[in-house]
């Protein structure tokens, strides 16, 4: 069981390409080297496998707040869960079940959010779909700064609203306003819960 993340900047032809794809590749490339683990294509598309399925979630997090805190450049994900039937060297060449339903996603349930999920369990996808919804309601209205902050504090979980605000040469106070405008709390306690279904649903089968 594995996950597949297929994806496309949104709007890209209103910015040159070396404006947003420098950016794409550096945070893809934390995940793995490419063209195994993660592809671009097509110019501005890209595909993304996370082995362990219950961080992919947190994979579409990480990009879309790393993108929106260096380059104000947003994308949409299709998250698709399932098995891998056959693994080539190129991962768009590769394929099976996780590929398919990543595929159906982005195809079918991004026209009307730009984050959404497809696994085998339909009862996963209703509930996961709707909390994402909700989700974008903020994540949609990430500004840079806000962008910026939930970054760190996802890629630095023991750290402290003081070592952030370190980092970034600003105060306490504005560290925890702007995780509280990013929405940081109640969308990595749905992360959480992302993880915690995931992996009970993978356990079961």
């Amino acid at each position: 069981m594995t996950s597949i993340l297929t994806g496309d900047i949104i709007n890209s032809r209103k910015k040159s390409d070396a404006f947003w794809l420098q950016a794409l590749k550096e945070t893809l490339k934390t995940f793995g080297e490419s063209p195994n683990n993660w592809q671009v294509y097509r110019g501005d598309s890209f595909q993304l496998e996370i082995k362990n399925a219950e961080q992919a979630l947190y994979a579409a997090l990480k990009i879309k707040s790393y993108l929106k805190s260096t380059e104000e450049i947003d994308v949409r994900i299709g998250i698709g869960i399932g098995k891998k039937a056959y693994e080539d060297v190129n991962i768009t060449e590769s394929n099976g079940e996780a590929f398919i339903n990543s595929g159906f996603a982005f195809d079918n349930y991004l026209k009307k959010q730009n984050l959404a999920i497809k696994t085998p369990w339909q009862e996963i996808d209703e509930e996961i779909n709707i909390a994402l919804d909700l989700a974008l309601l903020t994540i949609d209205s990430w500004t840079q700064n806000s962008a910026e902050v939930f970054n760190l504090s996802l890629e630095n979980k023991e750290a402290t609203q003081k070592d952030i605000a370190n980092i970034l040469g600003i105060t306490q106070g504005r560290v925890s306003e702007r995780q509280k405008r990013a929405g940081f709390e109640p969308i990595m306690n749905l992360e959480t819960r992302f993880r915690k279904i995931i992996n009970q649903k993978i356990s079961e089968k």
